[in-house]
């Protein structure tokens, strides 16, 4: 079976041109939790520097851009003007460190498919620079939704999306032959479909294996990772980046989704897990009206206040000082389907996903 898919895999890449993902994929089509033989399958197109100017058209459209890299709005081919499929293309410019940089997300990138982590089209691998070429995700991302002045993001959809990111952590953490670590979890690298959907993007600090990356000396060239607000305090004492890392921001991303606070809050100059934890404590004991008080307000009372208890549950489980105490993403996406699995089941269908508030949704009006 082994023999005929790498036969196939060979023959699909000659047709259209593309190149595939070696031996890696081979690996992983025996142990990725029944996803191996479709990343077998998967291919993933090799570009020249002179396709990425043409996808670009010249580099015109700026949609995003970090510390070493710039992310350009992308065409490909099959379609002209609305017609045409967009792609977003993140080029790495400048020194060998960069380019180090590169080499590693691609190496990652190359192990991975999963429906909530952004799909992953192609590569120009040129001497002095490098892109990435990704599926377009053209609904922003969760950080805009929750902060900026859109319609308050749904409950439901909320719910939706801190399910669907622990299933993408699941995969990443728990499935992949070499487990991974994201690195830099946070809302701004949650994008979202049309349908509301998680994908989950860039990884940029990466690291394969269950913990790596030793605190750098000061005169290392290491860069450390993460986001303030987000990074675990853990991380930044040891500099060892594992799993239970990831874990620590998706609580916080969770409080986000929950409280509707960011988690940096530049006017107290404090950490939302830090304006958090005396809220979170003794959560059991709390009165609806409490926790009702702990939730974001543009929501105008329209959730389940049993199922925000469940969530900053979850979060303060996640946000344990103890890395070994927190909960794995296997973990979460139990209690999840335990404590709240009207609601995930409701967002596997998701009208109310899309700002649709159902007749029959409970909403809680305090008296």
């Amino acid at each position: 079976m082994r023999r005929f898919l790498r036969y196939l895999r060979s023959k699909l890449a000659a047709r259209c041109g593309m190149s595939t993902r070696g031996d890696a994929a081979d690996n992983d089509c025996e142990s990725c939790s029944g996803r191996g033989c479709e990343l077998s399958l998967q291919l993933v197109k090799r570009y020249s520097w002179a396709d990425i100017e043409a996808l670009t058209e010249n580099f015109a459209t700026v949609i995003g851009c970090g510390g070493f890299s710039t992310v350009y709005l992308g065409r490909l081919s099959g379609g002209v003007g609305p017609a045409a499929r967009l792609a977003a293309v993140k080029v790495h410019y400048g020194s060998e460190r960069i380019h180090l940089a590169f080499k590693q997300e691609l190496d990652i990138l190359l192990r991975l498919h999963h429906e909530n982590i952004v799909g992953f089209l192609g590569y120009c691998d040129d001497p002095e620079s490098g892109a990435l070429v990704f599926e377009y995700v053209s609904n922003g991302n969760l950080q805009e939704k929750l902060h900026s002045q859109h319609p308050a993001l749904p409950w439901r959809a909320r719910i939706r999306i801190a399910f669907q990111l622990a299933q993408a952590l699941e995969y990443l953490h728990e499935k992949c032959a070499l487990h991974v670590v994201h690195g830099d979890l946070k809302s701004s690298n949650i994008l979202l479909d049309d349908a509301l959907n998680c994908q989950l993007c860039d990884f940029g600090f990466a690291k394969l294996g269950f913990s790596s990356m030793v605190l750098p000396s000061p005169r290392s060239k290491h860069v450390m990772m993460g986001s303030p607000g987000y990074v675990d305090p853990q991380y930044l004492r040891t500099g060892v980046a594992s799993k239970k890392n990831d874990m620590y921001s998706f609580g916080v991303i969770v409080l986000e989704m929950v409280m509707g606070m960011e988690a940096f809050c530049t006017d107290r100059g404090q950490v939302l897990a830090a304006i958090a934890a005396p809220v979170l404590e003794d959560l059991a004991r709390r009165t609806a009206e409490e926790v009702m008080e702990m939730v974001d307000p543009k929501l105008s009372g329209e959730f389940d206040v049993e199922e925000a208890r469940e969530m900053l549950s979850i979060a303060k489980l996640c946000l344990n000082q103890s890395p070994v105490l927190r909960p794995s993403a296997g973990r979460v996406l139990q209690i999840m389907n335990e404590k709240i699995s009207s609601s995930v089941a409701l967002c596997r269908s998701s009208p109310e996903c899309l700002g649709k508030t159902p007749s029959n949704m409970a909403i809680y009006c305090p008296k």
